[in-house]
């Protein structure tokens, strides 16, 4: 991804927390586009994600950055309604600062260089985003630049059939950006619970 141009993050950050302040508590337990995770494990997954992704802008390695994904199922704690969104706050505020995007980093156990990170953090909110919103209804419209990064890293990183993630949906090109995403993602973009 060289050349990639530095994206704010703050505003897709905000759309993932204001469908997670949305979630009521009967949602919770609710399924997901993603086959191991209820509502709660995907909110935990976003929060430890966040904390992953901020610590790997700001260069600072240790075990936040270097717990590979699906090692450990994600949950949310009581105090999550805060949490959440600072988490996600902070994840914004870490990537606004151009020497996150140069360098090499860690996130997830792999290191990386700092704008694929970039990427890949733009990558998880907005298909979060979007798992997130289907699980529980509501309408989700993700940034477009954080999309367009998005959609870029999956396209980069699909390979034989697969994304980083599981074996591509076919999706027509003529498909809104959102939904050819999310087939990139390993995921049907007409999922219903």
């Amino acid at each position: 991804m060289t050349g990639t141009t530095m994206i704010d993050l703050g505003p897709q950050a905000r759309i993932v927390a204001a469908l997670a302040e949305r979630v009521t508590d009967e949602q919770l337990a609710a399924v997901t586009p993603c086959p191991a995770y209820a509502v709660r494990h995907l909110l935990g997954h976003v929060a430890g994600l966040s904390v992953a992704f901020r610590d790997a802008a700001r260069k600072d390695l240790g075990a936040t950055t270097a717990t590979p994904p699906g090692t450990v199922t994600s949950d949310i704690g009581p105090g999550w309604r805060a949490e959440l969104p600072k988490a996600l706050d902070e994840l914004a505020e870490a990537w606004r600062d151009p020497s996150a995007w140069s360098g090499m980093t860690r996130a997830g156990g792999v290191d990386l260089p700092g704008q694929v990170a970039a990427a890949v953090a733009a990558d998880e909110l907005v298909v979060h985003g979007w798992d997130l919103a289907r699980a529980t209804g509501l309408a989700y419209v993700p940034d477009p630049a954080a999309l367009a990064a998005s959609y870029g890293f999956l396209q980069m990183a699909a390979q034989g059939g697969r994304g980083p993630f599981g074996p591509i949906v076919p999706v027509p090109e003529t498909a809104p950006l959102l939904d050819r995403t999310v087939g990139l993602s390993g995921r049907d973009p007409g999922w219903k619970p």
